[in-house]
Parts: structure tokens; C-alpha cells; sequence
């Protein structure tokens, strides 16, 4: 972990979605200092799976030795973001640092994302950080420390990261953009950056898409907390740049990163958009459409793939089938599955007692996943990770991903029999 220096005290440092989560843990790495923190986040009532409002993160930081101004702030709301900066201008005197971590998620290609959901991406990531940049910049050309970072990814091209989600890519996108243009603007005065995690990272958000299992692949927020400090305490000349969280770390001395991990040995969920070999996954992309494989996963040879493994695979299913487990899932999936034993199958838990076969279902499917043979004989077998598959573009997922992640808990049960 990254020692606090007391290089933040007495600075103000306005945070965007800081009431829980990413936001929430680098106000109280700076508040550790002695910092100011504006808390611009629109929870003021607890959500029943999301954790924290403005009031309680106030608390916490206050706690930890910093002073707390919480602000009901909507990022789609110029009024609301203006308040907020008077707020903490009226206060604290100025504004230091600025972080644009507000973001809104929708990893769906383009015919499933609706309209409302694009907008809401676009809104809060993009605008909504160029218009937060917009009304504190005035402030932060009278400081000293002045620096604006944006929670988003280095700006890679490769098509792999538009395909699947390709709204939320470029309303990402757009929060690195304003650092490119920003930086270059204001250089000399403010140093503008964009920090992004090497890893999936555990927030409760992540929870919500990927399951509970995912907890144990991921990073605490600690590394970001750390990363985005490490940044903080950098001179305006240090600006325009994309920062991968685990490099900068690196070179402040970090050598020991099982601190950092939720469960130290297991392996880490990359996250999206890192190509860590960018020639070879280029090339696989343009030939067969390939991904990335998670690091330590073994490509198969020929030799390994076993035919009729799906075939197997749904009888044990089938025979496993109860009437509880169709009673506690009510769902139909259906299955696309590439290379040998392939094509089209269902699993009926929805209607009687169940069923499974190939082809469509007679009912319209709530879920489609789509991947290879041979992941999803693994994912059944419990060999991968069905949220470690999807976060890494092995798996995609149409339609109810509430569902998807109750087939998740039914594969858990029968990877005994598997």
C-alpha cells in the first residue's frame, strides 16, 4: 500500500460519484491527509443493493481526518454541478483537484442497448464530465496543486472494444477525450490525466453484473485509491496521460500486489479495453474474431476438444433437472455455441419439469449466451468462471442478466455431477 505523505492536507478536492465505491475510497485516501472533500453524488437514500449515500461517505471521511461537504449533484444537471462548485467555493475557499469518476455502465451491443440507456451513458460519462471540467476549471487555474483526472481508459482502437458495447466504448471514450484536448489546452496550468485499473476491480456496481463470484477475481479499491494519489502528488507538468493503475505503483516501489487483491493467488478479471499484447490479439481479432484468454489459461490444442462434450453436458443436466430448481429459476436459455458439437440449444426451466436439446426452444428464450464449444462444456464443469468469461469477451449475454446469473448458481449446484 501507498503511504499518505500529507502532501493533500488543507487541499479541496471535488469527487464526482464519490458516495460509495471507487469515488468513495480515493476521498478517503486524500481525507487521511487532511483534504477537503466535496462529495458530488446524487445518493441521498440508501439503494437496497448499492450501499452509501452523500451523507454516510461524509461521515467516513470526517472520520478518517478530512472535512466533508455533500452535494446532491446529478453530472446531467448544469445547475446541479454549478451549486455544488459555489458550495465549495464558499467553503473551502477553491478547488484543488478535481476527479471525474460519475459513470454509467451498459455492456450491451448495439441492437440491445435502448435508446434511454445510451442516452444516460453518453449524458453522465461524457457530458457529464466535460461540463463538471468546465465549471471548476476557473478554480483550478488559481491553485497550486491543480489537477483534474478522469476514471477512464487509455484510448485504444482496437475493434474488439467497440463490437460488443459499443454506446458505452464511446461514451468512455469521450471522458479520455476531454483529457487529450484538456491537457493540451490548459497545460502549463492544470495537468489533466485518465486513470484506468489493470484489473476488474470490486465494487458493489461489479457485483451487481457480474455475480457474487466475481468478487474473489477482482481488486479492492485500494489500488485506485493509491494510483489516483500517486498522480495527485505529481507537479501540473505531469499531464496527458493515460495511466494504467498498477504501472504507476510500479514505479513508485510497489512490488507486493497480493495487498491488493480481494483473495490473494486466485486470478484476476482483466478489465476492458487493456490489450496486453496488442499485435497477436489484433490479428486474432481480425481472423477468427478471438479474445484475449485470460492469463494462465492454456490455449486448447486439437487433440484436447472432446467430441460430443455438449451432448454429455445436457444429459447430465436433464437428469439433474428437479422440479424445485425449474420452480426457483422460471427461465428459458438459449445457447450459441461455435465449433465442433455446436449450433443451437436450449435449457427449458421454465415449463413442467424442464428440459434441454438442440435446436430453439418452443418458447422465447429470456437469455441467449453466445461463445465456444469448448468454454461452455469449461464453464459447466466449473473449470471458467461464466463472470470471468463475460468480462473477458468470451461469453455474451441477450437479454435478462438477472437470470443469466441464476443459471450461474444452478451450474455451482451440478458442478459436482460434471
Amino acid at each position: 500500500m501507498l503511504p499518505n505523505t500529507g502532501k493533500l492536507a488543507g487541499c479541496t478536492v471535488f469527487i464526482t460519484g464519490a458516495s460509495r465505491g471507487i469515488g468513495k475510497a480515493i476521498a478517503l485516501k486524500a481525507a487521511k491527509d487532511g483534504a477537503n472533500i466535496v462529495i458530488a453524488a446524487k445518493t441521498t437514500q440508501a439503494h437496497p443493493r448499492l450501499p452509501g449515500t452523500i451523507y454516510t461517505a461524509a461521515e467516513e471521511i470526517e472520520a478518517a481526518g478530512g472535512k466533508a461537504l455533500p452535494c446532491i449533484v446529478d453530472v446531467r444537471d448544469e445547475q446541479q454541478i454549478s451549486n455544488a462548485v459555489e458550495k465549495a467555493v464558499e467553503k473551502f475557499g477553491g478547488i484543488d483537484i478535481l476527479v471525474n469518476n460519475a459513470s454509467a455502465i451498459s455492456l450491451t451491443n448495439t441492437l440491445e442497448t435502448p435508446t434511454k440507456r445510451v442516452d444516460l451513458m453518453m449524458n453522465v460519462n461524457t457530458r457529464g464530465t466535460y461540463l463538471t471540467s468546465k465549471a471548476c476549471i476557473p478554480y483550478l487555474k488559481k491553485s497550486k496543486v491543480a489537477h483534474i483526472l478522469n476514471l477512464s481508459p487509455p484510448l485504444n482502437l482496437n475493434p474488439l472494444w467497440f463490437k460488443q458495447h459499443c454506446a458505452y466504448t464511446i461514451a468512455k471514450y469521450g471522458m479520455s477525450m476531454c483529457v487529450l484536448g484538456m491537457a493540451e489546452e490548459f497545460k502549463g496550468e492544470i495537468a489533466v490525466n485518465a486513470l484506468w485499473p489493470k484489473t476488474a476491480i470490486h465494487t458493489a456496481a461489479v457485483e451487481m453484473m457480474g455475480g457474487s463470484d466475481i468478487e474473489n477475481h477482482c481488486r479492492k479499491v485500494d489500488i485506485i485509491a493509491d494510483a489516483a494519489y500517486s498522480i495527485f502528488k505529481k507537479p501540473k507538468s505531469f499531464t496527458g496521460n493515460f495511466i494504467v493503475d498498477e504501472n504507476i505503483l510500479k514505479e513508485e516501489g510497489i512490488k507486493n500486489f497480493d495487498v491488493y487483491a480481494i483473495k490473494p493467488g486466485h486470478s484476476l478479471v482483466p478489465d476492458i479495453f487493456l490489450d496486453e499484447y496488442p499485435d497477436p490479439v489484433t490479428k486474432k481479432t481480425e481472423s477468427h474474431g478471438a479474445v484475449p484468454e485470460l492469463k494462465g489459461e492454456k490455449p486448447q490444442t486439437p487433440a484436447e476438444q472432446r467430441s460430443g462434450a455438449v451432448e454429455e453436458t445436457f444429459r447430465i443436466v436433464k437428469d439433474s433437472l428437479t422440479d424445485d430448481i425449474v420452480k426457483a429459476t422460471q427461465a428459458v436459455f438459449q445457447f450459441e455455441l461455435s465449433g465442433e458439437d455446436g449450433g443451437t440449444w436450449f435449457l427449458d426451466l421454465k415449463s413442467k419439469s424442464g428440459n434441454v436439446g438442440y435446436g430453439e426452444p418452443s418458447d422465447h428464450a429470456d437469455v441467449v449466451m453466445s461463445m465456444s464449444t469448448d468454454d461452455f462444456v469449461k464453464m459447466f464443469s466449473g473449470k471458467l468462471k461464466p463472470t470471468m468469461a463475460f468480462m473477458s469477451g468470451k461469453l455474451k449475454i441477450k437479454g435478462n442478466m438477472a437470470l443469466a446469473i441464476k443459471l450461474e448458481k444452478l451450474m455451482n449446484q451440478l458442478q459436482a455431477k460434471l
